[in-house]
């Protein structure tokens, strides 16, 4: 069955996957980091800060630097071969965070070896790369879930808790901004791999990008087509470093995404613009925190309705999820197969920019 034909058929497909293993602890959660790169620091802040129930026992990095730095700060056991820390390690669940081109091979393994496994996005570089993790998982013991860490963001939450109690009225139309100024820190290896398209699947779109996809899907519904452009003015990345497209969704509905990182300094703006019928909502957000605006009739000068720590709360939020569904059978707040619409969303995105035309998200 090819599970990522059309968004119902793929629920339908891996309900089970929710379904909590039978080999947890259960009261802690024993946790191996398959990857101790940039994204490994956010992931162990955020354990600290809101997972207490997930021990970090095991630490796997082909550079032996990174994978002890981190065992000695959590206490766990380094490693610099998956296979090793498999056959020796003490762990229950895997959080992978690796090059995207390295997902299918290691999430298929470790879900094979009986592991629960949290699965960094994009879930992999194409939908049939997809089609066999999501086969791997569906006979496996544990929790699959893949982490798009938007999905906790808690402004996000927030502002759709405001949508849904109609504080804007009928949503018209929205824009989402992932503008952000080029960071060394995601490109600290002697050879970055998210410089090279082959490992990445495309560029900022496909990576970063998908953190302002999922919002729009949450307040919007689902995505249906994509038109857009793309440009590549940093140039030492071979993917796009900007992303200019025009989303309509199920609902006939239509909502701009931009999407740019480059070496140069950028006026403020909010990253969300969501309008209705009877206001707008904003949110100005950054790595230091987030602000939720309201914009109407009350209000024509703006009333912060929520602030919150944003981006960086929110790896947290996501791993305590992980762990509650693991240890107490909690559902997921969103499943697995839940970004394949971000993946697809991009992949769409690409063949519109080839093609030059709307190009179908689900088909």
């Amino acid at each position: 069955m090819h599970i990522v034909n059309h968004y119902s058929t793929v629920i339908d497909y891996l309900q089970p996957l929710d379904t909590p293993g039978t080999h947890s602890m259960p009261n802690q959660l024993k946790l191996a980091f398959i990857g101790c790169g940039a994204i490994a620091r956010f992931h162990l802040d955020g354990i600290k800060g809101h997972a207490p129930r997930i021990d970090v026992t095991t630490l796997v990095d082909l550079d032996e630097t990174k994978s002890r730095s981190y065992a000695a700060e959590t206490g766990g056991q380094a490693f610099t071969s998956l296979d090793k820390a498999l056959a020796e390690g003490d762990f229950d669940a895997v959080d992978i965070m690796l090059p995207h081109d390295l997902h299918e091979k290691v999430a298929i393994q470790c879900l094979e070896a009986g592991k629960h496994v949290l699965l960094e996005k994009p879930i992999a570089l194409t939908l049939d790369a997809c089609d066999r993790i999501f086969d791997a998982a569906r006979p496996a013991p544990g929790v699959f879930m893949v982490a798009e860490n938007s999905q906790y963001w808690p402004e996000i939450i927030e502002a759709k808790k405001h949508i849904d109690a109609g504080a804007i009225g009928e949503i018209i139309t929205a824009r989402a901004a992932f503008v952000y100024a080029f960071d060394e820190h995601w490109f600290k290896e002697q050879r970055p791999w998210r410089y090279e398209k082959g490992r990445t699947g495309g560029g900022i779109v496909i990576d970063g990008g998908a953190h302002w996809i999922r919002p729009l899907r949450m307040w919007m519904g689902e995505l249906k087509e994509v038109v857009g452009v793309l440009g590549y003015p940093l140039a030492q990345m071979e993917g796009e470093s900007l992303a200019r497209a025009l989303f309509r969704f199920e609902s006939g509905k239509t909502a701009v995404f931009d999407a740019m990182m480059i070496d140069t300094t950028f006026a403020p703006e909010p990253w969300w613009r969501v309008t209705g019928t009877k206001g707008e909502l904003t949110i100005n957000a950054g790595l230091d925190g987030a602000d939720l605006w309201l914009w109407d009739e009350n209000n024509p000068k703006g009333k912060k309705l929520f602030a919150s720590p944003g981006y960086l709360d929110s790896f947290g939020l996501e791993l305590a999820d992980f762990a509650a569904a693991i240890l107490d059978g909690k559902p997921l707040a969103a499943g697995p197969e839940q970004a394949l619409g971000e993946l697809r969303t991009a992949l769409a995105l690409y063949r519109s920019v080839e093609s030059g035309r709307w190009e179908q998200v689900w088909s």
